[in-house]
């Protein structure tokens, strides 16, 4: 079944409706990392890959809160207008509900966003989180953040504000390239966050950066195991390449 928009913005602001599917056997392969975006992070450096935010950054709302998925990008602007006439005209400029009408199971809602003001709150994280969203990533403000954690929605974002988007931002693209802290984000693209941070990988390169990723996970299990052996510093440095 074709999907269809909702009317909220105009049509060249869709860069897509249908994302390109990542395998299961990728996404699986991620899930099953004993260190997720420390260990990818790892493998992005060896290859070259920059796509790399520290939770220092990007705060997450539930530290405990892993995620792998598909970014779903939306970008919003800060609203020309003053709160007061915004709210005067009365037609809130946020239309995320677009992104969340063509959202599927396992997205990640990536937004280039504004800050200190709320890019997501409540009811639209319950929407997404109904449409099978597992979460969202912030280049900018939410709020509500006890909601996502009470639902189950992983949170990421720069700030966190009580006030309102409604008045204070204008959505413009979905589906669109994004820029979330300086790194390109493309539509499809990997999505990675955990409680140390967030991991962007292009979809292209996703299964090298885990083949690359398993390897040093399997490296790091040896050591380990080592060390629980009692072998000496000696025999603990790392393998050299």
């Amino acid at each position: 079944m074709t999907k269809q928009t909702l009317g909220k913005l105009a049509p060249d602001a869709f860069g897509m409706l249908e994302l390109p599917v990542i395998p299961a056997d990728i996404l699986d392969g991620f899930r099953a990392l004993p260190d997720l975006t420390g260990m990818a992070s790892d493998a992005m450096d060896e290859l070259g890959i920059v796509g790399v935010i520290p939770a220092s950054t990007l705060k997450p709302v539930d530290a405990k809160v892993r995620i792998v998925g598909r970014a779903l990008t939306l970008h919003n602007i800060a609203e020309p207008r003053s709160v007061a006439a915004a709210v005067a005209g009365g037609v809130s400029g946020m239309a995320e509900i677009e992104a969340h009408n063509i959202s599927e199971p396992g997205d990640v809602l990536v937004v280039q966003g504004v800050d200190n003001a709320s890019n997501l709150g409540g009811m639209s994280q319950t929407i997404g989180h109904r449409q099978g969203q597992i979460g969202a990533v912030i280049d900018g403000g939410a709020r509500d953040v006890d909601h996502a954690r009470d639902i189950g929605y992983g949170l990421w974002s720069r700030s966190v504000s009580p006030m309102s988007g409604k008045w204070r931002l204008q959505t413009v693209a979905v589906n669109k390239p994004v820029s979330i802290c300086g790194i390109a984000v493309n539509p499809g693209d990997l999505v990675l966050a955990d409680g140390v941070g967030v991991c962007f990988i292009p979809r292209a390169r996703a299964a090298e950066v885990l083949e690359r990723t398993r390897r040093i996970a399997a490296n790091e299990e040896i050591r380990v195991a080592k060390i629980a052996a009692g072998a000496p510093v000696s025999e603990l440095l790392p393998k050299k390449k």
